[in-house]
């Protein structure tokens, strides 16, 4: 079938993404823009229908037979190339179930590539949340392995091995040796004998002698165990730690030594440059057991607001970005624990990172920081987390994420933080469907006799009756009619009369 036929099969709106991802390498980044600025016109618009176009069964001609195949497989692979890393962009705002059961069309595919196969199980792994399996194909691995066995002879000489021996020296000087040299030059130059010796493997031996990552993983039992303390009995926090120190010794040499030199990136506050995005990189290797245990080893939870910023910054420098666990693990170690024990409004440091990090995974963010602070209950006495989450809301969450933390907000405790982060995502015109809607006035008359002196509480009731009037169907009506007979605040003749606007429409 060609282009012009394969076009037919979808509608304008459509047709325009269709054209979009046909644009060369820049067709990904060009349907993005596209997908946007449709749904900033519609906030209803959704690629449900896409997909399941892309999934339709189409007759076509193979070796003189005629076949089923999905109409995705008669696009071209550049095509098909541009659309599985825009998915890469937007899935976490799209059906799981649908994305999931295109790739399966996609693996049908006669003429496999590589390169979409990667692909492929990558958006897989993220989707799914799991590390298992190898990116490679099964000929790409023997080639390695091939490769590897070729060059296992140490003793051996040729050009070959000599360039590998370089690339090794090489990466090993621009990945950690200049991190270590930026402090400590003099002390690897103190006596001729030690020259003799890399200092770098040197250094190495020395920070993860046994007696030193036992002494250290000592001290994060500690901690770790004053945290879980909080929700876990004693019981769960040994077997928390052993699991701790089982995991640290399976994770392969080249995340132990990043170890240090990311802690003393974090404990020194020194600039940050491209050498420590290098560092970063071994984030894009971990599987979700590996990340835990990284994040744990590098104390993020007792990193200094001071140097959040540059690292932060170096997070974002990663390219691809970060799987959803991976992103979700980091945020949940650096950023949790500061929000939950604020005491007095964020400082620049920490909002600088907090909304950096939103802006770029802000899934993510919603479950691993927005909805624990929720569900902690750590929003009533304390308003610093309040207005940090408010702020969040208004500047970093697309609408299909504000709706994410309504509903949350909807089944946790209310208190007057959680009523002021309700209140701030009433004010930014949620896209409310019926049940939604119901469910929350059903909550506001069971929470009303609460808070029947509350000006928040009153405030929030304001902004329903006037910017969701369209939403209250006569049920609703009744509903809200017994809340505000709890009302005791001098907003209550206001609210009455909204109420009845309502009921003249």
């Amino acid at each position: 079938m060609d282009l012009e036929g394969l076009l037919q099969r979808f509608d304008g709106r459509f047709l325009l993404l269709v054209h979009s991802l046909h644009l060369g390498s820049a067709g990904a980044n060009n349907a993005h823009i596209v997908f946007n600025k449709q749904r900033r016109c519609d906030p209803d618009f959704t690629l449900a229908p896409f997909l399941e176009t892309l999934c339709q069964q189409e007759v076509c001609v193979r070796e003189d037979a005629l076949v089923l195949k999905p109409l995705v497989c008669m696009f071209s692979e550049g095509f098909k190339r541009n659309l599985l890393c825009f998915l890469h962009l937007i899935h976490p705002g799209l059906p799981n179930d649908s994305v999931l059961h295109l790739l399966r069309c996609m693996t049908q595919d006669d003429g496999e590539n590589q390169w979409s196969g990667a692909l492929i199980k990558q958006l897989q792994r993220d989707i799914e949340g799991t590390r298992k399996g190898t990116l490679l194909t099964s000929k790409c691995t023997e080639t390695l392995k091939n490769l590897c066995s070729r060059f296992r002879n140490n003793d051996a000489k040729g050009r070959w091995a000599s360039c590998f021996e370089g690339l090794k020296t090489e990466d090993k000087e621009t990945d950690l040796n200049v991190l270590y040299q930026k402090k400590r030059k003099s002390d690897n130059m103190d006596h001729d004998g030690d020259a003799q010796e890399d200092p770098l493997s040197k250094r190495v031996k020395m920070d993860f002698s046994p007696s030193k990552e036992e002494e250290r993983l000592t001290e994060e039992e500690e901690h770790n165990t004053r945290t879980i303390q909080q929700n876990q009995s004693a019981s769960s926090v040994s077997q928390a730690h052993s699991d701790l120190l089982g995991s640290s010794k399976n994770l392969p040499d080249h995340m132990k030594a990043a170890i240090p030199v990311i802690k003393e990136l974090l404990d020194t506050e020194s600039v940050w440059d491209e050498s420590s995005v290098s560092a970063l990189k071994v984030f894009h290797e971990c599987d979700p057991d590996e990340v835990e245990v990284l994040c744990s080893l590098l104390c993020l939870s007792e990193a200094s607001e001071q140097s959040l910023p540059q690292f932060c910054s170096c997070l974002l420098e990663l390219s691809p970005d970060l799987s959803h666990s991976t992103a979700s693990a980091v945020i949940t170690h650096l950023l949790l624990n500061k929000i939950v024990s604020l005491a007095e409004a964020a400082s620049r440091c920490l909002v600088t990172a907090v909304t950096s990090l939103c802006t770029r995974y802000p899934r993510p963010t919603c479950q691993a920081l927005i909805e624990p602070v929720l569900r902690k209950g750590q929003t009533g006495t304390r308003s610093a987390q309040a207005e940090l989450l408010c702020r969040l809301i208004v500047d970093c969450l697309e609408p299909h994420h504000r709706i994410f933390v309504f509903r949350t907000a909807l089944g946790v405790s209310w208190d007057e933080g959680v009523l002021s982060v309700i209140h701030a995502l009433l004010d930014s015109k949620l896209d409310l469907s019926e049940e939604d809607f119901s469910l929350f006035t059903d909550q506001l008359c069971s929470q009303s006799p609460h808070f029947s002196k509350s000006m928040k509480f009153a405030k929030m009731l304001l902004s329903v009756l006037t910017k969701y009037q369209t939403h209250v169907n006569p049920a609703c009506h009744h509903t809200l009619s017994s809340c505000l007979s709890f009302n005791e605040t001098f907003l209550k003749k206001s609210l009455l009369a909204a109420l009845k606007r309502i009921e003249l429409i």
